[in-house]
């Protein structure tokens, strides 16, 4: 998986990461983890987390710092997840994660994106079941065989653990995240972890090619990034530009 993982994972953040409402995105969720499970870091798993992406994704200290305290006060919103699920464009499956205060207007927001690209919004399952829920760590090395027995001496229960182009790529369930990174960075403590998240990852992939295929992709993403409230898309296409 690895080098693939990581051009994958790049195709699917190019939208995200242009994103100009990334930092009130981190916010919302940071308030809602805080809210919800404590503002210490180090009693809230969820939020040391979200915290330490949110400084790899160069989300600035103010901006968490503000969404914790604003969790530490009485009232505030009362952001609820939603997920929904369906068929993008050309065929593959998508998972899409929001918070909202307004079921009804990320609804709208959401199946429009579908309606005006030709896709189709399934029920709850319909597209989740063709992803695992996983934890995943790619970092520089070449010697799986060694990453693999550290983490099996740390008892941690790894899915798979392997290397391409010199890159090693752990995969974990999404319940043996802290675990496992805990392991990872006891045994070799210079580790620079490249990819470190919980995932949705397809276990299979859906080639999407050709100009029109290749448009509405585009347009469905775009769609769905400029919602408020969607805070994460997950998806099984392997787009293919000439």
């Amino acid at each position: 998986m690895g080098r693939a993982y990581q051009n994958r994972k790049e195709s699917m953040a190019k939208t995200a990461g242009a994103k100009t409402k990334v930092y009130s995105k981190y916010g919302k969720e940071i308030y809602v983890v805080a809210k919800n499970g404590g503002l210490d870091p180090d009693g809230n798993l969820a939020l040391r987390r979200l915290i330490e992406k949110a400084k790899k994704d160069q989300v600035p200290t103010h901006v968490i710092q503000n969404a914790i305290d604003k969790a530490s006060g009485a009232g505030g919103e009362n952001y609820e997840p939603a997920r929904y699920e369906g068929f993008g464009p050309g065929g593959f499956m998508v998972i899409v994660d929001c918070l909202t205060d307004n079921p009804n207007r990320t609804i709208k927001d959401v199946r429009q994106a579908f309606t005006k690209t030709d896709s189709k919004i399934g029920g709850p399952g319909s597209a989740a079941f063709m992803f695992d829920h996983v934890a995943i760590f790619c970092f520089k090395g070449d010697d799986e065989e060694a990453v693999l027995e550290a983490l099996m001496m740390a008892d941690v229960d790894v899915t798979d653990v392997e290397c391409e182009d010199g890159i090693i790529t752990v995969t974990a369930p999404h319940t043996e995240y802290f675990a496992t990174k805990t392991a990872l960075t006891d045994e070799y403590p210079d580790v620079t972890l490249e990819v470190d998240e919980i995932t949705w990852n397809p276990q299979d992939y859906k080639e999407i090619s050709g100009e029109d295929d290749l448009k509405m992709f585009d347009k469905f993403m775009d769609m769905l990034e400029d919602s408020d409230d969607v805070q994460n898309i997950y998806h099984n296409a392997e787009v293919v530009r000439d």
